[in-house]
């Protein structure tokens, strides 16, 4: 059991340690100091502005949306945030598979307006599949552009690629779900340490948001996906 619950959070690990933890600030134009008492707004302000904006779900309505609990026989779990941005800014070594590597930092490569993510732990110990979820939330037009990317990335990146010390050396389109308003589904198989790691995505946009869901199975590659029932109870609350 231990194996099992540490496979997803190894694949992240790299990626923490090549984070930095610097910060830009922004520059006036005109010189001048704004007033921070009448102008100054929160994140949370400034992502809803930017949501109602583009037509897209902000985060307080996208943490609603997502499944919490027992779910279709897995239990999703909120994930904490340092762990969340351990996968933020995975570059692949080939710009066509950009894509790929953000999915597997737990973003897309399309920045979104919010995302909120999700484990996923089978609740039968029988079951070794284990993995996580995420929903993104963008504008329709973003949304559509993502999963147009995404699947041209999938044919064009069958070798594999490299991000952030990773190898991963295949990609491999798979049949997707007939869910939400379009689906693309494929395997990588990631090089962590001396084990090769078959990771099953299904990815389907509902709208402008896309939900994301990644599972892998060491006992089994053909049960890695995250079932079905789950990404339909998922998409049932958007």
């Amino acid at each position: 059991m231990k194996l099992r619950r540490a496979l997803p959070i190894a694949a992240v690990i790299p990626a923490l340690l090549a984070m930095s933890a610097c910060s830009g600030e922004s520059t006036e134009s005109d010189g001048e100091k704004p007033n921070a008492s009448a102008n100054a707004k929160s994140p949370e302000e400034k992502e809803a502005a930017e949501a109602k904006r583009l037509g897209a779900l902000d985060g307080k309505a996208l943490e609603k949306a997502a499944i919490t609990g027992k779910t279709a026989g897995f239990d999703a779990r909120k994930v904490t945030k340092a762990e969340v941005e351990a996968g933020r800014g995975m570059k692949a070594d080939k710009k066509a598979c950009q894509p790929l590597a953000s999915l597997i930092g737990g973003f897309t490569h399309v920045p979104a307006v919010s995302t909120v993510h999700r484990s996923l732990q089978p609740e039968k110990a029988a079951n070794a599949t284990v993995g996580s979820m995420w929903l993104a939330s963008h504008s329709a037009e973003n949304a559509t552009r993502v999963m147009k990317e995404l699947r041209t990335a999938v044919t064009e990146c069958p070798k594999g690629f490299k991000t952030l010390g990773l190898t991963y050396g295949k990609v491999e389109n798979l049949p997707a779900p007939k869910l939400g308003d379009e689906a693309v589904g494929y395997r990588i198989t990631g090089d962590i340490g001396k084990q090769k790691v078959p990771m099953t995505y299904t990815v389907v946009r509902s709208g402008g948001v896309i939900a994301a869901f990644y599972g892998v199975n060491m006992l089994d590659t053909k049960k890695a996906a995250i079932p079905e029932p789950v990404v339909k109870a998922q998409l049932d609350r958007l």
